[in-house]
């Protein structure tokens, strides 16, 4: 309301200065008018007897009148300004006829100058008054003349006063009407800045009632359900139409435009696929700009909504961050003339806020699947350790308490026979302790910290060996691991930990073969087994059955750092698992 007021001040200030401006330009030509009347006349102009005294009051017109434009030009015109000047008018109307004739006197026509300022300025009693003053100034001419002037003389002078009378009067009467236009006008104007105002107030409040919702969810679905919402409430406080407005939201599936939510649709409608690539929604999705649309049943891609059919127009806005477009809101009207600058500034505010939430909506949808999939692969390294313990420490604890049991009952029976047995037990003890030393290293091998992938993986397959017969053949050249960081080296590791132990349990393999090389600015790990092989395809179907995520987890872990795994096998074919990693820029220049 305060900008209102001041937009109104403002508004009203320039209406008076250009009123001035008009004053002071007619005030000019009708100076101008009277030192040519002046010249031209040689009995009351400069010529006559008192052309000292004309000339002294035209100078001093002169100079006022460019005082004045000099005040307006640098807008120092104060608001009494306009009453002073018009009593400094009048007097100089008198005073040109009291120097110039009097009665006689050819600079009468100046006398409507205030007259006229005084109808344009102030009102109709003040122009009856100056003209009333100016008429008694010019009758008291003829009165104060010493020398007598017949009657006969005086009845022309009184059409001059009957003329001044008239001129007050249409011109009083024209000035006031030209007041109550621009009255009008400008209460026309303030009309249209309060209605504008609120607008925008509405605007604000609707845009701030959508930010409170979003701010308030961070689930996808709702995000676009109050965007729906709120477009709706905005066209009935808004625009004060309350009529049913199609709503969709469309959201890329792949290079693909679907209905992600609606409103006043019918379910064939939700299951509309579009490409996005004619109509409004292309000229929408290339220029990032609102489109309004005229009959959008008839538009090659919104005309295959029914509910388009019954709409007279319609607008699609671009869903928008930077430079990533998440797809198109297209809202439709089944009456013409409803999206007014007014609400398409609003529906452009409305998807703009919720592209933000959208987005916050994904971040934190996608934040919770890593959570999950965090969770699901600790789930399956813990799972993995359990059987690994209970495949081999465990087993291999239970195998030397039952031999240490049966030394016990020997040393009774047969003495001759605990030492053998001992020496069996504690045979059995240092294997176990060199399974659990392997679980351990395999859990946090310092030394690939320390010396990289190669020295760990040169480690891990001495140590397997040490409790596994299963030969395991480790190709790799000196430094093939110097251009790869430590994150990628502790994935990578992981990896070929796992390719090995599932070829070791399940391949039936005579032979591991690990192989490590670099290829431009990719390095390649793979895992080959002369096993009996498989189909990956049936295998990755299977995983939720068995329970077992190995190979998912081996592919999640790739591309966490960018890499690619490949599986390749068939039935009696043996396998080969195949890692892609792209080596980082500052390592690859290195």
């Amino acid at each position: 309301m305060r900008e209102t007021t001041s937009s109104v001040m403002l508004d009203s200030f320039r209406h008076r200065l250009h009123l001035d401006w008009v004053v002071s330009n007619l005030r000019w030509l009708l100076l101008l008018a009277v030192i040519l009347v002046s010249f031209l006349n040689p009995v009351y102009g400069f010529g006559g007897s008192s052309s000292l005294s004309l000339g002294l009051l035209v100078g001093l017109a002169v100079a006022y009148n460019l005082i004045l434009t000099f005040l307006l030009a640098f807008h120092l015109f104060p608001s009494p300004l306009p009453a002073i000047a018009l009593f400094i008018d009048t007097m100089l109307a008198v005073g040109l006829m009291t120097v110039s004739g009097g009665l006689d006197s050819p600079l009468l026509f100046f006398s409507l100058f205030p007259i006229i300022t005084a109808a344009l300025r102030f009102s109709f009693l003040t122009s009856l008054i100056v003209a009333l003053f100016i008429i008694i100034g010019y009758l008291g001419l003829g009165f104060l003349n010493p020398i007598p002037i017949p009657v006969a003389n005086l009845l022309p002078k009184m059409g001059n006063v009957l003329i001044i009378l008239l001129a007050a009067v249409v011109t009083a009467l024209v000035g006031e009407q030209m007041k109550r236009r621009v009255a009008l006008m400008r209460k026309q104007e303030e009309e249209e800045e309060l209605r504008r105002l609120r607008a925008h107030h509405q605007q604000s409040r609707l845009i701030f009632e959508l930010a409170s919702t979003l701010s308030a969810t961070l689930n996808y679905q709702r995000v676009l359900e109050a965007i729906l919402d709120v477009a709706e409430i905005g066209l009935h406080e808004l625009e004060r139409q309350d009529i049913p407005l199609v709503g969709l939201i469309l959201l890329f599936r792949g290079d693909h435009l679907a209905v992600a939510a609606s409103r006043h649709t019918t379910r064939r409608d939700q299951q509309v696929i579009l490409q996005g690539r004619s109509g409004v929604l292309a000229q929408t999705l290339q220029t990032a700009e609102p489109v309004l649309c005229l009959h959008p049943g008839e538009d090659p891609e919104l005309g295959r909504f029914i509910a388009f059919h019954q709409c007279r127009e319609a607008i699609a806005l671009p869903l928008r961050a930077g430079f990533e477009t998440f797809g198109v809101a297209v809202f439709g009207s089944p009456k013409a003339e409803i999206f007014t600058p007014d609400y398409q500034d609003l529906l452009v505010a409305l998807c703009n806020q919720g592209v933000v939430a959208l987005q916050n909506a994904r971040l934190y949808q996608s934040l919770m699947e890593e959570k999950e999939r965090i969770v699901a692969v600790e789930e399956d390294a813990r799972k993995k350790l359990a059987r690994d313990l209970h495949d081999g420490p465990t087993q291999s604890i239970a195998a030397i308490a039952m031999r240490v049991n049966y030394a016990r009952m020997l040393l009774q029976e047969r003495p001759e026979e605990v030492a053998s047995e001992l020496e069996r037990v504690e045979e059995l003890a240092r294997r176990t302790t060199k399974e659990i030393r392997h679980m351990l290293f395999t859990l946090r091998p310092l030394i690939l910290e320390t010396q990289g992938l190669r020295a760990a993986l040169e480690q891990y397959i001495a140590k397997r060996m040490e409790t596994d017969p299963l030969p395991i053949v480790l190709e790799a050249p000196e430094g093939v691991d110097r251009r790869l960081d430590k994150d990628q080296q502790g994935v990578i590791f992981y990896i070929i930990e796992e390719a090995i132990s599932n070829a070791r349990k399940h391949a039936q393999a005579n032979e591991i073969r690990v192989r490590m090389r670099t290829q431009g600015d990719l390095f390649v790990a793979e895992v080959v087994d002369d096993g009996v092989g498989f189909d990956p395809r049936a295998l990755e179907k299977g995983y939720e059955e068995r329970g077992s995520l190995g190979m998912l987890n081996m592919k999640e872990r790739a591309e966490l750092v960018g890499g690619k795994l490949t599986i390749i096998s068939a039935p009696g074919q043996g396998a080969t698992v195949r890692l892609e990693v792209p080596m980082k820029e500052e390592y690859a220049r290195s």
